[in-house]
C-alpha cells in the first residue's frame, strides 16, 4: 500500500484528493495499491469566497459527499507537526487522541489565514476569514436592533480596502439597511472604509478604480484613506489621526498569510510564508512534498506567480493531485498551466466589476458583472456531490473555464 496524504479540506485539498484518485485510476493502479487520505480539522469544505455574504452559515459542503463517493479516507484532526525526513505527520484527533500518519507523498493545502491586528482593543473586531467568524459577525449584525439606541449602533468600520474589504463593505451597505430600515433607522446606517493607502483597492490597480469609486459613492460609503486603526472599544474606534468614530462593528480585513504549517516544511518561503514550488507543484528541494493553493508560490502565466485566490487554488489542487499520483506510480506529470488571470469584485447593491489580465482591464461592469459573480460564487466553485463519476470527471478538467 502506497500512501498519498493531503493536509487541508479547502478547495486545493479537496481537488488534490480527487485529482490523485483520478490519476491513479487512469494509470490502472489496483484499488488496494494507492490509498488517498485527507486530513482536515472540520467536516466541511467552506466556500470561503462567499463569507462576506448574508447568512454565511450555509456556505459549506460536507466533505463526505465529495470524498466518500471516490474512496478517499478522511481523518478529522488538527495537524501539529510535519517531519519531511521521516515522512510522517503528527496530528490530534477530534477526541484528543494523538495520531502519527506516514506518507509516501504529501500535499500541503492548508490555505491562508488573516493576519490578526494587535492594537489595544483588537479583540473587539470582527472578520470574515473563517465560517465561525463570518457567522459571529452575521449574528452580531442581526442583534443590532436589540441594542440600546446609540450614535454608532448601525455604523460599521471596515479596515482594509483591498479585495475582501471592498466586498464586505459594499455588501454591508445592503445588509445593514435590511436590518435598520424596518426599525425606522435607515438614516443611521453608515459604512466607513479605512486603509493605509491613499486609494481604495490599491492592489487592484488603476483600471477598475473609477468603477469602484463610483460604487462607493453610489452606496454612500465613507472613506478614511492614508490611515489605520489605533485602538477599538465595543462602542468606538480611534484612527491613527486621532479621529474617534462611534461604532458597534469593526471588521478587520487587512493582511493575509500562508498557513503556519508551511514553516514545518524546509525550503524557500516568500514574504507571505508560501512555499516555492516548481512547475509540477513539488516543493523546491524537498522530495515527496507538494503544495497547492494559498500555501504555494507557483509559476503562472507570462512570468507571473500565482495569487492567493480560489481562482488558482482549484486548478492547483487538480494539478497537484495528478502529479503526486504520477510521481508515485511513475506516470507523466503535467506542468501547472492556469487560465489567464481575471478578477471579479462584488460591489454589493452597486453591481460588480470584472477585469481581465494582470493589468486588470475592465471587461464587464454593473448587472453583467454581477451575474457573472453570482455564477462564480453560487455555481462554478462548488464541487459535484454524491456522484463519483462526475467528481472524477471534474478533477480532470484543469481549466476553470
Amino acid at each position: 500500500m502506497k500512501d498519498i496524504l493531503i493536509i487541508g479540506g479547502g478547495f486545493a485539498g479537496v481537488w488534490s484528493a480527487a485529482g490523485a484518485v483520478r490519476a491513479a485510476r487512469d494509470a490502472g493502479a489496483p484499488g488496494g495499491e494507492v490509498r488517498v487520505t485527507l486530513v482536515s480539522g472540520g467536516d466541511d469544505l467552506v466556500i470561503r469566497p462567499r463569507l462576506y455574504e448574508d447568512a454565511p452559515e450555509g456556505m459549506r459542503v460536507a466533505l463526505d459527499r465529495v470524498l466518500g463517493p471516490i474512496g478517499v479516507r478522511r481523518i478529522t484532526a488538527t495537524v501539529t507537526g510535519i517531519d519531511t525526513e521521516e515522512h510522517t505527520v503528527r496530528a490530534v484527533g477530534r477526541t484528543g487522541e494523538e495520531l502519527n500518519l506516514a506518507y509516501d507523498k504529501l500535499v500541503l493545502a492548508t490555505g491562508s489565514q488573516l493576519v490578526r491586528p494587535e492594537f489595544p482593543g483588537s479583540q473587539h473586531t470582527f472578520d470574515v476569514d473563517t465560517l465561525a467568524a463570518a457567522a459571529a459577525l452575521d449574528s452580531h449584525l442581526r442583534r443590532l436592533p436589540q441594542q440600546s439606541a446609540s450614535p454608532g449602533r448601525y455604523t460599521t468600520v471596515v479596515v482594509g480596502a483591498g479585495f475582501t474589504g471592498l466586498e464586505i463593505a459594499t455588501a454591508l451597505s445592503g445588509r445593514l439597511h435590511a436590518i435598520a430600515d424596518p426599525q425606522g433607522a435607515e438614516g443611521e446606517v453608515r459604512v466607513i472604509l479605512v486603509d493605509r493607502a491613499d486609494a481604495v483597492g490599491p492592489e487592484l490597480g488603476e483600471n477598475p478604480r473609477p468603477v469602484i469609486d463610483g460604487a462607493i459613492g453610489e452606496l454612500k460609503i465613507e472613506r478614511r484613506l492614508g490611515l489605520t486603526v489605533a485602538s477599538t472599544t465595543p462602542e468606538s474606534v480611534t484612527l491613527s489621526d486621532g479621529e474617534v468614530i462611534s461604532t458597534s462593528t469593526v471588521v478587520w480585513t487587512a493582511g493575509i498569510a500562508a498557513s503556519p504549517l508551511t514553516s514545518q516544511i524546509p525550503g524557500e518561503h516568500d514574504r507571505l510564508g508560501r512555499l516555492h514550488v516548481d512547475a509540477h507543484l513539488q516543493v523546491v528541494g524537498v522530495p515527496d512534498v507538494y503544495a497547492a493553493g494559498d500555501t504555494a508560490l507557483a509559476p503562472a502565466e507570462d512570468g507571473y506567480s500565482t495569487m492567493q485566490s480560489c481562482q488558482h487554488a482549484l486548478p492547483m489542487g487538480k494539478f497537484a493531485g495528478h502529479n503526486v499520483a504520477a510521481d508515485l506510480l511513475g506516470g507523466g506529470q503535467l506542468p501547472f498551466t492556469p487560465d489567464p488571470y481575471t478578477t471579479c469584485v462584488d460591489l454589493g447593491p452597486a453591481g460588480a466589476v470584472f477585469t481581465q489580465g494582470r493589468d486588470r482591464v475592465v471587461a464587464l461592469v454593473g448587472d453583467e458583472a454581477k451575474t457573472l459573480k453570482k455564477n462564480i460564487n453560487a455555481l462554478w466553485i462548488y464541487p459535484p456531490m454524491d456522484d463519483p463519476e462526475e467528481i472524477l470527471a471534474q478533477a480532470g478538467r484543469f481549466s476553470n473555464g
